[in-house]
């Protein structure tokens, strides 16, 4: 009887995890269908284009690396009793700052040194915008996930106004990006693939999220902050504090995640880099409840719907843009799953 019991909350918890796939899937199936569509015929095409491929397996791969990030973004936050919603412009402003130190530094250092250097430059990128909305809730009281949610809107303008003034590229013909990236900028490609090792980053950085939230006093302190942010200030812990740092953690790990994808697959900034990454990384993060290690799974699958695209344009003769049903279905799961909860 009491082994049931101990295994009840687990069963419930993959029951649900279940139902956040088995769920959208159904529904998009009835989707092609209307679309007058064979929904067995789509996901197989979907399934082989991502998992029976080389070429699908590396994209999916380089696409999942920087929506890790994303999420951990996400992640550190929320432990912390934060909604961070800003990944997408912390993420955009890492790119942007790395950029700039690609162009300052070029071919001066070899490659072992230039790539720490931008992804220090990227976090730091990261780590100011989030700290603008960390001030603005600690210091007064502002309201995080509106704060983070339009300064996304703030860092697209800020991007434009650099890749069309000062980072624009003089050999463009007037079109609006920076000048490409030196080989010492850009992470080491396998040959015949765009896969970059910067991928290797989203896991290592998973770890270490998971480690630092787990086992440190640090992690034990987020957790105390966001199960009860009164109860942890009258035991002597500065709420304020803890939570700033919480988002200065998660806008460096969206900053990093700008540069993984600058330096690993566009090689130089254009004013749509990174569109999208955060709010998929946001919901990558939700759709395992805010674990740093499952958040590699989840992002991995969010990367297989978003590279199905084309297979599912050509198979079904349907617009690339449909999978972003299944994408909003998914988050539609998430969204019930949260409130029953």
């Amino acid at each position: 009887m009491t082994r049931q019991i101990t295994l009840a909350p687990i069963a419930r918890r993959w029951a649900g995890a279940a139902g956040l796939i088995v769920m959208p899937v159904v529904l998009f199936g009835l989707f092609l269908a209307l679309a007058g569509q064979n929904p067995l015929d789509a996901y197989i095409a979907m399934l082989s284009n991502t998992l029976g491929t080389t070429n699908g397996l590396g994209e999916t791969a380089v696409r999942a690396a920087p929506l890790v990030l994303a999420a951990l973004a996400t992640i550190v936050p929320a432990r912390a009793g934060l909604i961070n919603v800003g990944g997408e412009g912390q993420l955009m402003i890492g790119a942007l700052t790395t950029t700039a130190m690609a162009m300052v530094l070029r071919d001066a250092l070899p490659i072992w040194l230039t790539l720490p250097i931008l992804a220090i430059a990227g976090a730091f990128g990261g780590l100011l915008w989030a700290g603008i909305a960390g001030a603005l809730r600690t210091r007064f009281n502002l309201n995080e996930t509106i704060c983070t949610l339009l300064l996304n809107y703030v860092a697209v303008l800020v991007v434009g106004f650099f890749v069309h003034g000062l980072l624009k590229d003089p050999a463009s013909f007037n079109w609006p990006f920076s000048p490409p990236f030196a080989d010492a900028a850009r992470f080491p490609e396998l040959p015949g693939s765009r896969v970059h090792l910067g991928i290797l980053i989203a896991p290592i950085a998973a770890i270490v999220v998971w480690y630092m939230t787990s086992r440190t006093y640090l992690g034990l302190r987020l957790q105390v902050v966001g199960g009860n942010a009164e109860a942890a200030r009258r035991a002597g812990i500065n709420v304020a504090r803890t939570q700033l740092i919480a988002m200065l953690i998660g806008g460096a790990l969206a900053g990093l995640a700008g540069m993984v994808h600058v330096s690993g697959v566009e090689g130089r900034l254009l004013p749509t880099t990174g569109v999208g990454f955060g709010y998929t990384g946001f919901l990558a993060a939700w759709m395992v409840g805010q674990n740093p290690l499952l958040a590699i799974g989840s992002a991995t699958v969010l990367s297989m719907i978003a590279v199905s695209g084309d297979s599912l344009q050509i198979a079904a003769n349907l617009p690339a843009s449909s999978v972003n049903v299944l994408t909003a279905m998914v988050l539609l799961g998430v969204l019930a799953n949260f409130k029953k909860r």
